[in-house]
């Protein structure tokens, strides 16, 4: 059952999205209701598979291959969390977009590539192998590659084209540390690479590719440029699926698998540390509301590096509570950054203002949001950021967490002016708030946010577990 649970979460997105044009020509209710419907299923399924993560049982499915090559799905703390964070966050994005991409051509594309992404990213999640876990991670690729050009202009396909240069060099990048894996112990087989020790220059070549996904500096800039997407086409590029893909493989190989040179503790902070303040700058100067979020995004993936990457097990946890934080706050900015911009035709914040008076709703819910990224007590980002910051203190790198200390300042400062440019002040344009489900999403996403901080304790459980820490 437990392993028909597991094929049910990566299959039925995948397959079903290639059915998503046949009943988008028929019907296009029912091709979105079927978009929501495959990607709820790997919700659902993965929500089933809990009982089994606290049981401390993984599910397998293995097919032995000679030479290393077996291939296979396993369910355990990791893949499930990271399951459930991103179909969560994806099926409220899929609602949400029933209401905004409505009146845009490529609607039948744009739900086939929705409901292909988290296909992807559930194989991604569930994958005992690195050439499956690197297959995915390229159709991942090629689906925010057709999402960040939806509208087709010349700016848009510019900015896809960059983003997929990107990633995908970077993932190529690390596939020769993978090739490099097999090389030095004859598999490809995650399980069976349990307890190895990476050599350092293998782990620099696989960073290069997480450092892509992740949109870490140096290679940041795709990530601001992807805003000239959709809103949920940038709320599940941010928040719930591409940049957490980088993430996901840096907790699987090189905290819970594998082991790295104690190096690293050092450089990867340091390279957070870097990206954190570039970008954190940059979100204080930007007059684009997309580009301040995304540059926000730059910033807190920074903080979530810095936890998992510090060696520390509060660290580790912070982290990983911060992926799922992040992710539901982050992709709340987004989609109320979309009302804002789909009422007033515009994305200049020094065109708005004043617009809690005619949309109370999205304001309030933008601010619950930008709360948690802000990590004000008691919603759930206080928590993961108190934990990442404590971690790489407990780890002796006090400059380094001063230096995140003075990222969380500028995430209060920079999100500050967001709400008060757009929210607060004078009204400059009359605007209106969005359908009866865009609405619901924001709203669910805020509410999320804030009971996470409350219910902090069964995160934290979660969390713990994916760390191994008891």
């Amino acid at each position: 059952m437990n392993e028909l649970l597991m094929l049910a979460c990566v299959g039925i997105p995948l397959a079903g999205a290639f059915f998503i044009p046949m009943f988008g020509k028929v019907n296009t209710k029912l091709r979105n209701a079927l978009t929501f419907l495959f990607v709820f299923i790997a919700f659902i399924c993965s929500v089933l598979l809990l009982p089994n993560v606290f049981s401390g049982t993984a599910v397998f499915i293995h097919a032995y291959i000679p030479l290393g090559l077996s291939f296979g799905f396993r369910a355990d703390a990791l893949s499930v969390f990271m399951a459930i964070t991103s179909s969560l966050v994806s099926a409220i994005i899929v609602i949400y977009s029933f209401g905004y991409i409505k009146k845009y051509d490529n609607q039948n594309e744009y739900y086939l590539m929705i409901s292909l992404f988290i296909g992807a990213m559930m194989g991604l999640v569930y994958s005992t192998n690195l050439i499956m876990l690197y297959l995915f991670w390229e159709i991942t690729s090629f689906c925010s590659w057709r999402l960040i050009g939806f509208y087709r202009d010349k700016t848009s396909i510019k900015r896809a084209n960059k983003a997929f240069i990107v990633t995908v060099l970077g993932a190529f990048v690390m596939l020769i540390g993978f090739i490099g894996i097999y090389a030095e112990t004859g598999t490809f087989d995650i399980v069976a690479l349990k307890g190895y020790t990476l050599p350092s220059w293998i782990v620099g070549l696989i960073l290069v590719g997480i450092l892509s996904k992740s949109a870490t500096f140096p290679l940041h800039s795709w990530l601001p440029d992807a805003g000239v997407a959709p809103s949920p086409v940038t709320s599940l590029l941010h928040a719930a699926v591409l940049v957490k893909i980088g993430l996901f493989v840096y907790v699987r190989l090189f905290v819970v698998e594998m082991n790295i040179d104690a190096m690293f503790t050092q450089i990867v902070p340091t390279i957070a540390a870097i990206s954190a303040l570039i970008s954190a700058g940059a979100a204080l100067k930007a007059t684009d509301i997309k580009r301040v979020i995304a540059y926000s995004t730059i910033s807190q993936i920074a903080f979530i590096l810095l936890g998992l990457s510090c060696g520390i097990e509060i660290g580790i946890t912070g982290g990983l509570l911060y992926i799922l934080a992040h992710s539901i706050a982050k992709g709340g900015l987004f989609l109320c950054a979309g009302i804002v911009e789909h009422a007033l035709h515009t994305k200049d914040m020094n065109q708005m203002g004043g617009l809690i008076k005619t949309m109370p709703i999205t304001a309030i819910s933008c601010l619950f949001c930008a709360l948690s990224v802000m990590g004000i007590p008691p919603f759930g980002g206080f928590f993961a950021k108190f934990f990442v910051i404590n971690g790489i203190i407990s780890s002796g790198q006090i400059v380094l967490g001063i230096i995140f200390i003075i990222g969380a300042v500028m995430t209060v400062l920079y999100l500050a002016r967001m709400f008060s440019m757009v929210f607060l002040g004078e009204v400059k344009n009359s605007a209106h708030e969005g359908t009866k489900g865009m609405l619901a999403s924001v709203v669910t996403l805020a509410v999320l946010s804030l009971a996470m901080g409350i219910l902090i304790n069964y995160p934290t459980e979660l969390a713990r577990l994916v760390g191994g820490i008891q």
